[in-house]
């Protein structure tokens, strides 16, 4: 009985937690603006990101990226966002690239997932709800 009550009120939290509104930065939209004019997927030292592995997929890679800073951008400008609305539109973003990723390289998917985290940030966003972790397992996608 002690461990069923302990379930329900971890349930419970978590359920809580999820709807807890979130303190937007004031800067977040411009923030989310500028983070959407970067050049996306160049080599960088400071991630030990070698570049996109094939130029191709680069223009593709960037839009998805910066449809999701989109999303961000119509959360936070709600009167009252919550962790859950940000959560969920980054579980709608990765899924985005469920067409495109069993042909991604390993360092491409830890640079799509460390954008996200950079979006996370911006909103000062916690969790991503597991999301991203996922992502980066391949867990909902097919590799070849």
């Amino acid at each position: 009985m002690k461990n069923l009550l302990i379930i329900l009120f971890s349930i419970s939290f978590v359920a809580v937690a999820a709807q807890k509104k979130i303190k937007t930065p004031k800067n977040a939209i411009q923030d989310l603006e500028r983070f959407k004019e970067q050049p996306k997927f160049d080599e960088d030292f400071m991630l030990d990101y070698p570049g996109i592995s094939d130029e191709v997929y680069r223009p593709e890679l960037t839009s998805l990226i910066n449809l999701s800073a989109d999303d961000f951008i119509e959360i936070a400008s709600k009167t009252s966002p919550t962790v859950k609305d940000y959560q969920e539109k980054i579980k709608e973003g990765l899924q985005r690239f469920s067409t495109i990723y069993p042909d991604l390289k390993t360092a491409d998917i830890e640079r799509i997932a460390s954008y996200y985290e950079e979006l996370m940030t911006i909103v000062n966003l916690n969790s991503s709800n597991g999301y991203i972790s996922k992502f980066r397992r391949g867990i909902g996608f097919e590799r070849n």
